[in-house]
This record gives C-alpha cells, structure tokens and sequence, in this order.
C-alpha cells in the first residue's frame, strides 16, 4: 500500500492533491440536479485539469519518465491527449442536445481511470528517484501560480477543436443527423430513374 503521509510540498503531494480535488468535483456533478450546478462544476473541474495538465506534462513526467518507463509514461500522454481533446470540446461550447453532459461524464469516466492508474503505478515507481521532489514541487507551484495569473497556453487538442467548430460535435451526433439526412432523400424510384434516362 502506497504511503500517502509526504511532506505538503512534496510533488507527489500536489499532483494527489489535485487528484482529490477533481473527484470532488466528479462526485458533485453526479450528485446535483442542478443545471446551474452541474454547470459550475463542470467550469472548475475543466480548470483545474487544463492547470494540472501542464505541471505534469512540462514538470512532473519528464523528470520521472526515464525511470518509470515508456510503457506507463506513454499511456499517460495519451490518456492526456484524449481528456485535452474533450476538455476543448466543453471550453468551445460543444454539446448540444444534452452532449454536454455526456462529454462530462466520459470525461470524468477517463480521468478518474487516469488517476487510478497514476497513484497505482506511476507515482509509487516514481517515488523511488534519488532526488528532491519538495523543490519539484516548489517548481510546479510557482508554475500554477504564473498560470492562474497569465492563463493556461493553448495547446493543439484545442486548436484542432477550434478548426473543426461548426461540425457535428460527436460520432453520435453525426451519425443521427446522416440517418435524417437519408430518410428525407429517400430511394430513387423506378420511375424516376425512367425519367432521369429519358432526359439524357
């Protein structure tokens, strides 16, 4: 069982503590029936995430990636980039006809399976390095600091969510919406064919 009892800044320390915060933030979505409320937390869970996103993508993982190794690190970048690609989704406004709070929901779904996988095995591995993880942490909230003051880089999950704007915003979506478009053209009939061969 991993020894959660670190120092407070401790870098393994921030990155549970943010972990604990955003579950919060999952948990009370859940429970409110609130559209107002559900919507808040939404807001300050997507914040939170954009924010611990970048402490571990620019400080925390590759410190800890030589020695906990590509097989874990690599899942992590990619389970990052697919939270990133929904989080964009939710910033830019996408989810109508109740797909907001599917995309939410399936954010939360990955996320948390993220973070079980972090404190399960990145994090203890990581635990193991000879090194001083409070000035680590030290670095990673001075960065939390400059990106609460300056707001958070864009990066290209939101970019290409910016260039697609406009378009179905899910698989789901654009898949009802060619079923209409379909029914409403409906099959040539033999007739109609006729004419069309007549005409030429």
């Amino acid at each position: 069982m991993f020894d959660w009892m670190l120092p407070e800044k401790h870098a393994i320390t921030i990155l549970k503590k943010d972990h604990d915060t955003v579950k919060r933030y999952f948990d009370e979505f859940e429970k409110t029936e609130s559209p107002a409320a559900k919507e808040k937390f939404i807001r300050q869970a997507v914040s939170a995430l954009k924010i611990h996103a970048v402490l571990e993508e620019e400080i925390f993982y590759p410190t800890v990636r030589a020695h906990v190794g590509n097989k874990v690190m690599n899942e992590a970048d990619e389970e990052h980039h697919v939270a990133k690609v929904l989080i964009a989704d939710l910033d830019y406004g996408a989810g109508k006809n109740g797909h907001r709070l599917a995309k939410f929901t399936v954010l939360a779904e990955s996320v948390q399976h993220h973070i079980k996988e972090e404190e399960d095995q990145m994090l203890p591995k990581a635990k193991e390095l000879d090194i001083d993880f409070e000035a680590l942490g030290q670095r990673m909230l001075d960065r939390r600091k400059q990106l609460q003051a300056t707001g958070i880089p864009t990066d290209s999950e939101h970019a290409m969510v910016k260039k697609a704007r406009g378009k179905n915003d899910s698989p789901a979506t654009a898949s009802r919406q060619n079923k209409v478009t379909t029914r409403r053209k409906g099959p040539a009939t033999a007739k109609g064919r006729g004419q069309r061969r007549a005409s030429r």
